[in-house]
C-alpha cells in the first residue's frame, strides 16, 4: 500500500507498512489530515480520520487517594507505591559512550561531516528516542490507574523547600511530560 504527495510538499510516494484493520480504516473512514512526522529511525505517517470511539463505564465504586512525591511517582492510601523507573539515569552511560563517539568524529570547520560521523549521530539519535518512548510507555501503562478507579484524589505538594539546591542534577522536580487519561 503506497501514498502519494501531489501538493507543495513534494515529497512523493510513501510505503505504508500496517495491519489489516488499520488498512480498512483507511479505506472506509475519510481522512482529514495527513501528518508526516520524523523520527531517529524513519519517517512516520500519522492520518486524522473520522471516527466514533466508545467506551463502555460502569461504576464500581472504587475511590483512590493518591500523592505524588519524588522518591516515587505516587503512593496510593494502601501504602501501594509506584517507584520512577528512571530510564535516563539506566542508559546514561550508553549516552556518554555515543556522545563521545559523535564529538570524536566532527571536525570543526569542514562543512560536508564524514559519513562516520552521520551514523555516529544517528547511532545517538536512536538512543534518545529508545529512552522517550521508554517512559512515554510507562507513563501511558501507569495511567490505567484512572480507568481502574471511579474517583481519584491526588496531592500534589510544592517539593521546593526540602533542602536540596535547584541547580543540581538530583534536585531538579521530576519530569515524566503527561500522564495519559
Amino acid at each position: 500500500m503506497f501514498i502519494t504527495f501531489t501538493d507543495k510538499f513534494k515529497s512523493g510516494k510513501f510505503s505504508l507498512y500496517c495491519n489489516s484493520e488499520t488498512r480498512e480504516d483507511l479505506f472506509r473512514l475519510k481522512i482529514n489530515r495527513v501528518r508526516i512526522v520524523r523520527r531517529a529511525d524513519g519517517y512516520y505517517c500519522q492520518f486524522c480520520i473520522d471516527a466514533n470511539r466508545k467506551e463502555p463505564g460502569n461504576y464500581t465504586g472504587n475511590v483512590i487517594g493518591i500523592d505524588l512525591g519524588l522518591k516515587y511517582f505516587y503512593k496510593d492510601q494502601n501504602d501501594n507505591g509506584v517507584v520512577y523507573p528512571q530510564y535516563l539515569r539506566k542508559s546514561e552511560k550508553k549516552l556518554k559512550r555515543r556522545q563521545r563517539q559523535l564529538s570524536k568524529k566532527f571536525v570543526k570547520g569542514k562543512k560536508p561531516q564524514s559519513n562516520n560521523y552521520h551514523k555516529a549521530r544517528k547511532r545517538l539519535g536512536l538512543c534518545h528516542l529508545k529512552v522517550s518512548r521508554q517512559r512515554k510507555d510507562w507513563s501511558i501503562k501507569q495511567a490505567r490507574v484512572v480507568a481502574s478507579n471511579d474517583v481519584i484524589v491526588y496531592v500534589d505538594a510544592e517539593r521546593r523547600a526540602e533542602g536540596r539546591p535547584k541547580d543540581t542534577k538530583h534536585g531538579q522536580k521530576p519530569s515524566f511530560g503527561k500522564v495519559y487519561i
